[in-house]
């Protein structure tokens, strides 16, 4: 299976009203403004979209108003993040129902799966779908790596064709194309180590921060791309402070302040998160109007 999975993928917020309700029509105008700023795909019911917090019929609810918003414009995937590998399989054939064009899939939620575990979840969960499926391999949050004789035994199921990279380990992404060449498209999911991963081959970059200045995002993507890391590293090292935010316990809370801040969402999470306060609030204004008060001028880049 083939798919051209390349560029800034936003792992995008689930907006809730003050209620902590549901807000789609939020969601879908955030969608679409992304998209108007040239972003190359989007992930929903990942992390940052709070997947975890949400009813089974909640999240369906959720793709569906993504798959209208999106319209086809770019590759819309859904990340799975399900207590069991039943949950699992009959969320993939929900979203394949839908119409979405992808899957992000974690290891099991709450239980901590040794490595054949996982491996036995994830083939799962891609055999119960004709989709493409994207592994997500973030040992540091869920304490299984999805190590390269891993990802030896899941390149036999053709449909998964993608990994996300997060285990903060740069030399994992050469290994990967040492070991399986062009097998698997290869993602960056660390925001503050991205430039860094385009620099070795990384064809895109799953990102949190991008959501709150997804112009500056592209601009980086492409400027590796072409390159031009030198013009990238000038754009990256004014983003730095505010990517950090995405390695931290409160991801969440802090990207949605900042699209508070920004005029591109709410801050509203659902409990147990709560909204931040006191010190660490205060260091998310200050870092985001630090980053606006230095934003760098995109129209001197000639993209």
């Amino acid at each position: 299976m083939q798919v051209n999975w390349k560029g800034v993928y936003p792992a995008v917020s689930t907006q809730f009203h003050a209620d902590e309700s549901l807000n789609l029509n939020a969601s879908q105008q955030m969608l679409d403004r992304l998209i108007n700023e040239g972003v190359n795909g989007i992930i929903v019911c990942g992390t940052v979209g709070e997947n975890c917090s949400m009813s089974a019929a909640e999240k369906r609810q959720v793709l569906a108003a993504a798959k209208e918003a999106v319209n086809g414009r770019v590759p819309l995937i859904s990340g799975v993040a399900e207590t069991t590998t039943a949950l699992a399989a009959q969320y993939a054939k929900d979203a394949e129902t839908i119409g979405i064009d992808g899957l992000m899939v974690l290891p099991g939620m709450v239980y901590r799966s040794a490595p054949h575990e996982a491996i036995h979840h994830l083939l799962q969960v891609a055999k119960n779908t004709a989709l493409p499926v994207m592994v997500y391999n973030n040992p540091v949050s869920y304490s299984v790596d999805i190590s390269l004789d891993s990802m030896e035994i899941l390149a036999k199921q053709p449909n998964i064709v993608a990994v996300k990279e997060s285990t903060e380990d740069t030399r994992r992404i050469t290994e990967l194309y040492n070991r399986f060449g062009n097998r698997f498209t290869v993602f960056s999911g660390v925001d503050d180590i991205a430039l860094e991963s385009l620099m070795l081959g990384a064809t895109g970059w799953i990102s949190g921060l991008t959501n709150v200045f997804p112009e500056e995002s592209v601009a980086i993507y492409q400027l590796a791309a072409q390159g031009r890391y030198a013009e990238a590293l000038e754009i990256w090292r004014w983003f730095l402070p505010l990517l950090r935010l995405d390695t931290i316990p409160t991801l969440v809370q802090c990207i949605k302040l900042a699209e508070q801040l920004a005029g591109r969402g709410s801050e509203t999470v659902r409990a147990p998160r709560l909204a931040l306060s006191g010190a660490e609030r205060q260091r998310v204004i200050s870092l985001f109007e630090q980053a606006m008060a230095s934003r760098p001028d995109l129209r001197k880049f000639t993209l």
